[in-house]
């Protein structure tokens, strides 16, 4: 039985792996930025499901399930309806290409995101290493 998906369990699983991942060390050694992670309602997913990370060069300090997105103000926001992020976690759709298409609505620095491509696919590929358990 896997994490259940977007849940704090799960932030905080995503945020152990990227402070253990050497790769998403060195990719994101300049990155400053925190973010909200944010899925749309769609399919099983009927509520706005929103997680925080705090990232800082190469360094995950924190990650939690957020219930009001008015306690925090990160300086990124993505967001997306689920069956992208599901595309995404599957590794079916590539976060970066996501982003340039607009299926994933970036809200911050798209020239600082943009200018470190490896880091977020860093970033994603530590969310792969999470046993996900996706809502039916």
């Amino acid at each position: 039985m896997g994490i259940k998906y977007w849940t704090d369990e799960w932030a905080k699983a995503v945020c152990r792996e990227c402070n253990t991942s050497q790769a998403y060390k060195e990719a994101a050694k300049k990155w400053e930025g925190d973010m909200y992670f944010v899925t749309e309602p769609e399919g099983p997913v009927k509520e706005r499901l929103v997680v925080y990370m705090d990232l800082w060069h190469g360094e995950c300090r924190s990650a939690c399930r957020i219930t009001d997105e008015s306690e925090k103000s990160p300086a990124y926001r993505l967001s997306a309806p689920y069956g992208v992020w599901k595309q995404i976690l599957e590794k079916k759709l590539d976060a970066v290409q996501a982003m340039m298409t607009g299926r994933l609505n970036v809200k911050g620095d798209m020239a600082q995101i943009m200018g470190m491509p490896r880091a977020a696919i860093e970033l994603t590929n530590c969310t792969l290493l999470i046993d996900t358990e996706f809502p039916d």
